[in-house]
């Protein structure tokens, strides 16, 4: 294997190297669950996007979701059409504003997501377990800045 010398890449090029790989793999997992499930790989993209904004506790409507994934509001529409028709989302009326819709992510959408990245994440969570309270603190505020990076590009 080359060294960064011998290549004339910057010093950490290699953690670039190695994140662009895990990407990948995960962007090639996510097409493998979709298309097991009959699904677009925007539909997986949307139903990560409303999980994560329930899990940070923020209301997801289909305006919402459309921004995040950089929708239009017509292919919003059909994308929320088409997970509503395979019971995976449901829109419910807001409580505190009836004119608002809100998406909700169904069980079953939970639980077929568990039955395939289930033993992914088992299996990261216990790769991070192995690693001690600094270091977990090091890998958060690496992920967090490429996440902040990504936002800005």
């Amino acid at each position: 294997m080359a060294n960064r010398q011998e290549t004339g890449e910057p010093e950490g090029m290699d953690l670039v190297h190695l994140l662009r790989e895990v990407t990948l793999r995960l962007d090639l997992a996510g097409a493998r669950f979709a298309g097991r499930n009959g699904l677009h790989p925007t539909d997986l993209r949307a139903l990560i996007s409303l999980l994560d904004a329930a899990r940070a506790g923020d209301e997801s409507t289909p305006g919402r979701l459309g921004e995040r994934l950089g929708l239009n509001s017509a292919g919003t529409t059909a994308l929320v059409d088409r997970l509503e028709r395979l019971g995976l989302i449901r829109r419910v009326r807001d409580t505190r504003d009836r004119r608002r819709v809100l998406l909700e992510v169904d069980a079953r959408a939970v639980a077929l997501g568990r039955s395939f990245f289930g033993p992914l994440i088992d299996r990261t969570i216990a790769l991070l377990a192995t690693f001690e309270a600094g270091e977990q603190a090091a890998i958060r505020r690496f992920l967090d800045g490429v996440r902040d990076a990504v936002g800005e590009a």
